[in-house]
């Protein structure tokens, strides 16, 4: 009697128990914006590295020094020697490019651009450890006590910390505080000269009401996101610290998010949670995830030098061809199957950003590619014009048509 049908079932249940295995290193938040009842909780008060879901903090501390009159949208920032030399995720200007802080924001929030963040820290604090300073005040003042912020963009930094907690405290904070730059949160894209860029935070095109905020990764964070979602005029703010790659971090929120959204009015049979200023802060260290998230026994492990650039493509191929991993994502979706995380749709166009003053832009900068942009750019062109026996016939007889016309 053979065994082999039993295989991919053993896989599949081998995946599960990972992933159940992995559940205590994640941390799970989902908040009432409104009203900050929390309405799940899953290790929300432990101390998590940040990595990228820092710029929320960057834009607050912005928007603060604007709402104070220090800086405007049109005030010009310049891209230093210092921010130029981060490394990616950025946009790859040279040093001395300017670029108003409306065109920043945008290129912060949509490409979670690195030199951008410092460029900014360095234009609104007059120094990265300055403008550290402002966002360790401001996380003090929102009552954000399980944080501390050494950069502006969330590189890796043994002293840069937060929790879920304090994550929801300043989304609210953020969404309260500034309706009026509400649309910073939800830009599906931006346009620089022929280049497109779309928001890492992929359930802005993927889940119904989405409207914000930010995503980020490094190995010892794992997949992290700040999302937000509306319906029916109501909020709500779901985080996610320490997903296994993009696709189940998008997944994980958005079973958050709908899960708050169809609880049927039956949420007062539940235990109160409290709000979420509330809940008690966990003293521990941080959870070190370096080697589950960047380890050589991932097939394609994601490289901390492209930040969110590079996401775990395995994880999201094996989801979308049904294979075993399917089944350990299919855990994730509401049981009721109310929603799908279907394939990106472009709903609204690119914002178009530039470098230099509104009324005189800068010309477009062309932007170095990557090495790995390269490399695949060679392939392209290898394959393009490698030999075959076919193709080595069709050029004879085209060489033999040719003298023959002439």
């Amino acid at each position: 009697m053979s065994r082999r049908p039993l295989l991919p079932a053993v896989a599949a249940l081998a995946l599960l128990l990972a992933a159940q295995a992995r559940a205590h290193a994640e941390a799970k938040l989902l908040v009432d914006a409104a009203t900050g009842k929390v309405l799940h909780a899953e290790n929300a008060t432990y101390p998590w590295y940040p990595a990228s879901v820092t710029k929320l903090m960057t834009t607050y501390t912005t928007l603060r020094a604007i709402k104070e009159g220090r800086i405007g949208l049109n005030t010009l920032i310049t891209i230093t020697h210092d921010a130029a030399a981060q490394q990616p995720t950025k946009m790859g200007f040279t040093a001395g490019t300017r670029l108003t802080v409306d065109n920043a924001l945008k290129m912060l929030l949509v490409k979670s651009a690195n030199d951008v963040a410092v460029a900014i820290a360095e234009g609104v604090g007059g120094s990265i450890s300055g403008f550290a300073d402002m966002m360790n005040a401001n996380a003090r003042r929102l009552g954000m006590s399980q944080s501390h912020f050494v950069n502006p963009n969330g590189l890796p930094a043994e002293d840069h910390v937060t929790s879920a907690r304090d994550l929801a405290i300043l989304a609210r904070a953020l969404i309260l505080e500034f309706p009026e730059y509400d649309s910073y949160w939800h830009v599906h894209s931006i346009q620089y000269g022929s280049r497109v860029m779309r928001n890492y935070n992929s359930l802005l095109d993927r889940y119904p009401g989405a409207d914000g905020m930010k995503t980020g990764f490094i190995c010892a964070s794992g997949y992290n996101v700040v999302a937000t979602a509306t319906r029916n005029g109501r909020r709500l703010i779901a985080v996610i610290l320490g997903a296994w790659s993009g696709a189940v971090r998008a997944q994980q929120a958005a079973a958050l998010l709908e899960s708050g959204f169809n609880d049927g009015g039956l949420s007062w049979l539940t235990p109160s949670l409290g709000t979420v200023d509330a809940l008690a802060p966990v003293d521990a260290q941080p959870p070190n995830l370096r080697e589950e998230m960047c380890g050589g026994h991932r097939r394609k492990p994601p490289s901390e030098d492209n930040d969110e650039e590079q996401q775990d493509e395995t994880t999201t191929a094996a989801a979308n061809a049904g294979a075993p991993q399917a089944f350990m994502l299919s855990s994730l979706r509401p049981a009721a199957g109310k929603f799908v995380l279907g394939a990106p749709v472009d709903t609204t166009p690119p914002v178009v950003v530039f470098t230099g003053p509104p009324d005189h832009p800068d010309p477009v900068q062309v932007a170095h590619e990557p090495r790995h942009s390269r490399k695949k750019v060679a392939a392209h062109n290898s394959d393009k014009t490698a030999t075959t026996p076919a193709k080595a016939r069709r050029h004879r007889k085209a060489t033999a048509q040719a003298s023959a016309a002439k």
